[in-house]
């Protein structure tokens, strides 16, 4: 299968590829844990023709927009854990980094690391001039990795009729101006 120019990042731990048919029964079991979609979407789980779409959409965002969601896999033994990657949907307020783990793989760093090397992207691939992450409140773990990433909590909105905490990440090499 093809996979569109969609390239790969490397960490130190993770390897972050496109997804593909051979994710997509790890993909399906994350989508359908009420605990993974609980800050995501409505919130509810996903059965399999609806992870099935969701994984579609996120590969046709790649045709559309130029970037999109990565599986994360582990280095040493390919195992998928989880999504990360970047989006901006019609009706998105800017480019967010975005990230989903499975449950057995959280509180390790891995967002971070992932979160880190998509943002790498974002500058010096992309040229992004700001990415944002929305984080439910109330998703305290997700506040913590957009703050571990520089994230500057800017704003709380309503967004998809949730209250939702808006971060900004700028690049490092952008000018700060001052006021004369």
């Amino acid at each position: 299968m093809a996979t569109a120019d969609i390239p790969v990042l490397e960490t130190p731990r993770l390897r972050l590829t496109a997804l593909t048919e051979r994710h997509f029964d790890d993909y399906a079991s994350m989508l359908a844990d009420a605990e993974s979609t609980r800050w995501v979407g409505d919130g509810q789980p996903l059965d399999r023709m609806n992870a099935w779409r969701s994984m579609a959409m996120l590969l046709g965002h790649w045709a559309l927009r130029g970037c999109g969601m990565w599986a994360i896999e582990l280095k040493d033994t390919g195992e998928f854990i989880g999504r990360a990657g970047l989006m901006k949907p019609e009706g998105w307020p800017d480019l967010e980094l975005g990230w989903m783990l499975k449950p057995e793989h959280r509180h390790h760093g891995y967002a971070t690391e992932a979160g880190s090397a998509i943002l790498d992207f974002a500058w010096h691939q992309m040229h992004a001039q700001r990415v944002i992450s929305l984080v439910r409140i109330g998703n305290e773990a997700s506040d913590h990795v957009a703050e571990r990433l520089g994230g500057e909590h800017i704003d709380n909105i309503d967004f998809l009729g949730g209250a939702t905490h808006l971060f900004a990440y700028y690049p490092p090499h952008r000018e700060v101006r001052r006021a004369s």
